[in-house]
């Protein structure tokens, strides 16, 4: 079982695999902030994730923009408190698009006004997330090998 973990600045769109690896659901959505890396780690626990893919959105360039900046440190300082528990960084360009265009058409994006359109980013966090974890899973699959890339705490840790 994995999470995958979509960091805004606003928000973290979480979502979990099955337990065979196959298939990515969406699971929740938590304010960014306080509290917000030991609710990850809490979830960790209860769904006895394996491992954890954290959402990296890389430019198209090539370079480390401010966006990837703050996903790797998010992601670094997970990786200090979820030890032993790998935490992997996987290139997320699009996702957030491609979950919005998914979701256009379905029942979620059928609510207006402001509650509405809170109740719609939170649904576009977790189908964010479920989109990149989906992704990592099937291109797992199809080479044999995990996407991205191991993040090492700040203590060294892997």
């Amino acid at each position: 079982m994995r999470l995958a973990i979509d960091p805004g600045n606003a928000r973290i769109g979480v979502a979990a695999s099955d337990p065979s690896g196959v298939l990515a659901s969406p699971v929740e959505t938590i304010r960014r902030g306080k509290g917000d890396i030991h609710r990850i780690a809490q979830l960790v626990v209860e769904r006895e994730a394996r491992e954890v893919v954290v959402g990296y959105p890389a430019s198209l360039s090539g370079e480390e923009g401010p966006a990837a900046r703050s996903a790797r440190e998010f992601a670094t300082a997970l990786a200090g408190i979820l030890h032993p528990i790998p935490v992997r960084l996987v290139d997320e360009r699009l996702t957030t698009v491609t979950a919005q265009a998914q979701l256009l058409s379905g029942a979620a994006f059928a609510k207006k006004g402001a509650k509405g359109g809170r109740a719609r980013r939170s649904v576009i966090d977790q189908a964010a997330a479920t989109v990149l974890l989906q992704s990592t899973l099937d291109q797992e699959r199809s080479t044999g090998h995990p996407p991205g890339e191991i993040v090492r705490s700040s203590q060294g840790e892997s």
